[in-house]
């Protein structure tokens, strides 16, 4: 049984793929630290047990909301150029500054696009499970099958 959800869109775009979730914030800065000098796509921070040593960049990440520090933006920034970063942030709650900032630079200065809709509220985090296959529409629809 599939679930439609609407989001705010921030980084427009339409993508199939696999869910990957955490219930809790995602520290982008622990997440990418060490995975941008060795070109990792694994997630790094041991503090979130839902993702660590988990790939993400062949991943749709399904989240509450960013956390960490101002430089973030520039971790998540440096992920999406080496190509390690997910492939859409699908965000339950308003999305934070930091992680924004990143995902933007991304697009505009790098040309690497991070699918990004945000607001989709708790039952969308509460439903979606890891490898459930997700449909984004450019709209900001999100089906989770």
């Amino acid at each position: 049984m599939s679930k439609s959800f609407k989001g705010r869109v921030i980084i427009n775009g339409k993508l199939t793929g696999n869910a990957l979730v955490t219930h809790q914030g995602f520290n982008i800065c622990a997440t990418y630290f060490r995975g941008i000098t060795v070109k990792s796509p694994l997630c790094w921070d041991q503090n979130n047990k839902d993702l660590y040593q988990k790939t993400l960049n062949d991943k749709i990440l399904c989240l509450p909301k960013g956390i960490g520090s101002t430089t973030g933006g520039m971790f998540l920034q440096c992920a999406a150029d080496n190509g390690i970063a997910p492939l859409a942030m699908l965000y339950s709650e308003h999305v934070d500054s930091v992680s924004v900032a990143g995902i933007i630079i991304s697009d505009v200065w790098n040309d690497k696009k991070i699918i990004t809709v945000d607001e989709l509220g708790d039952e969308f985090l509460s439903m979606v499970q890891d490898g459930d296959k997700i449909t984004i529409e450019e709209d900001g629809t999100v089906i989770v099958e």
